[in-house]
């Protein structure tokens, strides 16, 4: 019997594609790396009897960077990124181990059938995942296939039976094209984001934002809404006179008519056509014309549709959008949301659709309607030839999907019905009227056939005053005509959703990219999103984006990037060599570096009209060891400390306070030590800005504090505040917060995990001795007379706090943060001790083995 390996994108897709095809008789077990899990049954596979294991990845397995030294900002120079420096595929991400797993999985299997999502990610991710499992599955004969493909748009019984009885191939074109657009934006946003970053954040204090990036379709998404800033700008109001005039076909009522000529932007002129119009008391009618007009039904829903009423009309950002849309594809509610498609295919299934929704309260009638009277073809639309419009695949209620959920959900079917809909159909009433030589005109409109509008109320024809019935040359009385004052008003800021039609126009980004490039330039501090959802762009935006058309405005601009767009899918049509693409895009981008480089005076000039230099910003905190003069705190992002005598800047941990640390000094530098907090529920340790930025000892890195410094003798070092191996991680020790008191506690010095103990002691030290039984280092704590928890009145006490049973339930085991579901074991306040990690590293210890003891010791904790 054959096995045969089945992979999707996502741990739940598997259950739901598995429950489908083996009709729910299957049997199911976490995988090795506890994320994803394995669904096995048997069934037929090209005609012969199988055994089945479905499983999955999450997202992509590999990612693309730098090898090792290339991703040190401070030994590379920018300029390598784009020919020299080598990249790699690494995993996306290491604490999976999908490799590993998929490898496990994979080992002894006979076929494999690949469900990735059907987009070019998935295309790409096809690979990933049998780059990873070829090499242990079972070779084949000579000419057998053992790779298939299944293509789907959505999760139904039908399109997964009928993707699994129509297998074809992965695209490697279109996986290509996919690696191509990785690695041109990696190598290009890498190296202009790495100059500008140090060279801005090296001379200005209030920035606000710890990264200065470019991206080649970020920066052209951030131009546009800088461009529109520009516009309101520059914009010089101008005062304009309109004339209205009222007339009354009854006693009772009026109708306002609109001028022939609009508006006049002369006073006098204005002032002229209002007194030959006061001459005449009456108004003639000149003609009446009546025309049936027609309200097109909406095209088939696509993603760049779906984000821009989501925005506008929902009040969702693009990026909450799409993971809504991708989580109710996911549950089988919607089809595949990523689609560039607006044409239904022929053989697509409408009415199976239709009769889905025919028992909800909010449509049923519609429905039902539609049902009995025939449907109407949806639109002819633009077929993209990648997966049909976003259409409902299943009935829901709000209970079930609950708030953006079912507001999303609630807007797709509703655009759906209107797709099959009839079209809304009015009549248009034109008056002419003559008032003097001046001519006026009223338009009303009567619906004759509401259509697509009962189901989407808001593109209703609004209700109008009837106009009354007259003929060519009737006479109405004059009720008023005067002269309005009004003024030309600036525009207004880009909304998301027009920001994603320019996008879209211009080719900058994806239907899948779009969401990510709008959110990026949020989170920059570039943009920020206004009441409406309007994207009003910040200094540093403004700056950026005048310093690059003050530059070379083909880094703004959406010329290029568009051009690079087109490239790209010539490659995913097997039309364009990958390998020329690339270094062709490369060569033009690593000229425009240079001279971008050569150029940066330009935009410097505008950062200092707008930023305060280093000098001048920030509070004196703590002292420099070179000049003993006092150093700056520069609280906005990324916080540092700078020193205007010596002219330098020191990083510090970021996403937490500093402050100074008892003006105690380091021994190595002579600068006076910080200390850094996450807050009271988090950890804390003091750090020398100079050692933090230049570590002094060779196996220490640019980023660490105190708590990871092996200076054999310092107060505040490893070696003397180092108590045991960390209780989860591998690499991580348990350093004693000496600050902590009277909530004493000791932190990992690598991952989350802190250790509660001795709480209300006097003191707590760590003792030059070691256990016994594990070798971590003992601690000395002298409690207070009244709160000990010693026997016996007694107020110290010298042991081990993971073997020493008086200390047994003074310890609780707590982390900073959340935990990763991979991490197992419970999380028991004595978790962890006993495990034979108590081990102190370095220092002035020489580690000793374990003695046999740990098994006992083990079974007496647990």
């Amino acid at each position: 019997m054959k096995t045969v390996l089945m992979v999707a994108e996502k741990p739940s897709l598997a259950q739901s594609i598995a429950k489908i095809l083996s009709r729910g008789n299957m049997s199911s077990r976490k995988g090795l790396n506890g994320a994803c899990s394995v669904h096995e049954y048997t069934g037929s596979f090209v005609g012969q009897s199988a055994h089945f294991k479905m499983t999955s990845v999450c997202g992509h397995v590999m990612t693309l960077d730098f090898i090792g030294k290339y991703n040190s900002w401070d030994k590379v120079d920018p300029a390598e990124l784009f020919s020299k420096a080598p990249t790699e595929k690494k995993e996306a991400n290491p604490k999976l181990t999908m490799v590993k797993f998929l490898q496990v999985e994979g080992r002894g299997c006979d076929c494999i059938v690949l469900w990735l999502d059907c987009d070019k990610e998935g295309e790409n991710i096809c690979f990933e995942v049998l780059d990873a499992v070829l090499p242990v599955m079972n070779k084949p004969r000579s000419t057998e296939r053992t790779i298939y493909r299944a293509k789907f748009s959505s999760i139904t019984d039908t399109d997964i039976c009928n993707a699994m009885n129509h297998l074809g191939e992965p695209n490697r074109n279109e996986a290509l094209s996919v690696d191509a657009r990785q690695e041109l934006d990696l190598r290009i946003g890498c190296a202009f984001t790495r100059f500008q970053t140090k060279y801005f954040q090296g001379k200005y204090g209030n920035l606000d934002s710890s990264l200065i990036s470019f991206g080649p379709c970020q920066t052209p998404t951030l131009g546009f809404c800088v461009e529109r800033h520009d516009k309101i700008q520059s914009f010089k109001p101008e005062t304009y006179w309109v004339l209205q005039a009222k007339v009354n076909p009854e006693k009772e009522s009026s109708l306002t008519l609109d001028w022939d000529r609009v508006r006049v932007f002369d006073r006098e002129i204005a002032q002229m056509f209002l007194n030959i119009t006061k001459v005449a008391k009456e108004a003639k009618v000149e003609s009446v014309s009546k025309k049936e007009k027609v309200k097109q039904r909406p095209l088939a829903l696509n993603t760049v549709e779906m984000l821009r009423v989501a925005s506008a009309a929902l009040g969702m950002g693009p990026q909450h959008a799409m993971q809504i849309a991708e989580r109710l594809y996911t549950q089988g509610y919607i089809s595949y949301p990523r689609t560039e498609t607006t044409h239904y295919p022929e053989n697509f299934d409408l009415k199976g659709c239709l009769r889905q929704q025919a028992n909800n309260p909010y449509w049923a009638e519609t429905v039902k309607a539609l049902l009995s009277e025939g449907i109407n073809r949806p639109r002819k639309g633009h077929d993209a030839g990648d997966h049909p419009p976003i259409t409902p695949m299943r009935a829901a209620t709000e209970a079930e999907l609950g708030g953006d959920g079912w507001r999303l959900y609630e807007y797709i079917t509703r655009h759906f019905i209107a797709t099959v809909s009839a079209d809304c159909k009015y009549l248009q009433t034109t008056i002419s009227f003559s008032i003097g030589p001046e001519h006026f005109t009223c338009i009303g409109k009567v619906v004759t056939s509401p259509g697509f509008t009962e189901i989407m109320p808001w593109h209703s024809i609004p209700l109008e005053e009837s106009l009354p019935h007259c003929e060519k040359g009737d006479l109405f009385p004059i009720g008023e005509i005067k002269l309005l004052e009004k003024q030309t008003s600036p525009p207004d800021y880009l909304t998301e959703a027009e920001l994603i039609t320019l996008m879209e126009k211009h080719g900058i980004g994806t239907d899948a990219s779009i969401p990510v490039h709008i959110n990026n330039i949020c989170q920059r501090n570039y943009v920020t999103v206004e009441s409406g959802r309007r994207l009003k762009p910040t200094n540093l935006g403004i700056v950026l984006v005048h310093g690059y058309y003050k530059i070379d405005a083909e880094l703004v601009l959406p010329t290029i990037r568009s051009a690079v767009e087109k490239q790209l899918n010539l490659i995913a049509l097997g039309k364009a060599n990958y390998h020329q693409v690339l270094e062709h895009t490369l060569d033009i981008f690593k000229r425009k570096f240079h001279y971008f480089v050569d150029s940066i005076a330009g935009m410097d000039e505008l950062m200092e009209v707008s930023f305060s230099p280093l000098a001048a910003t920030g509070k004196p905190l703590s002292r420099c060891g070179k000049c003993h003069r006092f150093m700056k705190y520069i609280q906005a992002k990324p916080s540092r400390l700078h020193c205007s005598h010596c002219d330098d800047t020191y990083s510090l941990p970021q996403n937490g306070t500093i402050k100074l640390y008892k003006e105690l000094r380091c021994p190595l530098d002579d600068f006076e030590l910080v200390l850094w907090s996450s807050g009271s529920r988090g950890k804390s340790y003091p750090l020398c800005p100079y050692c933090y930025n230049h570590p002094p000892f060779r196996d220490m890195k640019k980023g660490m504090g105190c708590n990871e410094c092996t200076h054999p003798t310092c107060q505040h070092s490893l070696s003397m505040l180092g108590i045991g191996q960390c209780v989860e991680c591998e690499n991580g020790v348990l350093v004693l917060d000496s600050t902590s008191g009277p909530k004493w506690k000791m932190a990992c010095n690598k991952c989350n995990v802190i250790v509660h103990f001795f709480e209300n002691a006097h003191k707590v030290r760590v003792s030059p001795e070691t256990c016994d039984l594990c070798d971590a280092a003992l601690v000395d704590v002298d409690f207070n007379k009244a709160k000990s928890p010693l026997p016996g009145d007694e107020t110290q006490h010298s042991g081990c706090i993971f073997c020493d049973p008086v200390f047994q339930d003074l310890v609780e085991l707590k982390h900073a943060a959340m935990r990763h579901p991979m991490h197992r074991g419970g999380q028991g306040k004595r978790q962890g001790r006993g495990r034979g990690k108590g081990r102190r590293p370095g220092g002035r210890l020489n580690p000793k083995k374990p003695k046999d003891k740990m098994a006992a010791l083990a079974a007496y904790f647990v």
